[in-house]
């Protein structure tokens, strides 16, 4: 039975996936986002919304909820608050709604709040920072299952999201295919490296080799 793409990507880090993303052509993964419950990776299909400023006017349907309740077990959700650390976007309740449905992880341009929530929920969340202000009365929904820009990256409904401690990349959808063969290969190559390293071979030696081997392009 072949693995899914996801349970392949579930076996690489940002930074194969990164590199793998330049040799195609596409924008490489990006820092900023970090960790703010558990530390532990995460790899989904994208479920996006994107916040604006709240207008005024009456109560409207809650941020978030149409999109946590829409989601499943495959799915990350992916929010797009502008960068802003000012209020939060994300907090315990819908970590709970979330994990109830299966997510596999959060990824806010933004801030969260209610994190000892989320950590015992055992749910990754990454954002740009922690505050304990709400979003009520501050932030309202522009749009959902659109796209949406995080960390200077256009992410679409569906497009594999992966983040960890080094950073976050976004892989198209119409392209996971030819980026996963790039990124294992790179793999392979990298651990041939480590092997003749341990084996005793000067670094530049086993670089060489990776290069002879057919790797223009032997990652730091």
């Amino acid at each position: 039975m072949n693995a899914s793409p996801l349970d392949r990507f579930a076996v690489l880090d940002t930074a194969a996936v990164s590199d793998a993303l330049d040799r195609a052509g596409l924008p490489s993964g990006v820092g900023g986002l970090a960790p703010r419950t558990v530390a532990a990776p995460i790899v989904g299909y994208a479920r996006t919304e994107a916040l604006e400023p709240h207008r005024g006017g009456p109560p409207s349907t809650h941020i978030l909820t149409g999109t946590v309740d829409g989601s499943g077990e495959e799915d990350v959700i992916v929010i797009d608050n502008g960068g802003r650390t000012d209020v939060s976007c994300w907090g315990g309740i819908l970590s709970l709604g979330a994990a109830a449905r299966g997510v596999r992880g959060v990824i806010a341009d933004g801030a969260c709040r209610d994190v000892a929530e989320s950590r015992e929920l055992g749910l990754p969340v990454y954002a740009r920072g922690t505050v304990p202000a709400t979003a009520r009365g501050r932030l309202q929904r522009r749009s959902a299952d659109g796209p949406v820009r995080v960390a200077g990256r256009t992410v679409h409904p569906g497009d594999i999201v992966m983040a960890d401690e080094t950073g976050f990349v976004v892989v198209p959808k119409d392209r996971v295919e030819e980026v996963l063969g790039f990124a294992e290969a790179a793999v392979e190559r990298e651990r041939a490296i480590a092997a003749e390293v341990r084996s005793g071979s000067l670094l530049e030696q086993a670089m060489h080799d990776a290069r002879l081997a057919g790797d223009r392009s032997a990652s730091a």
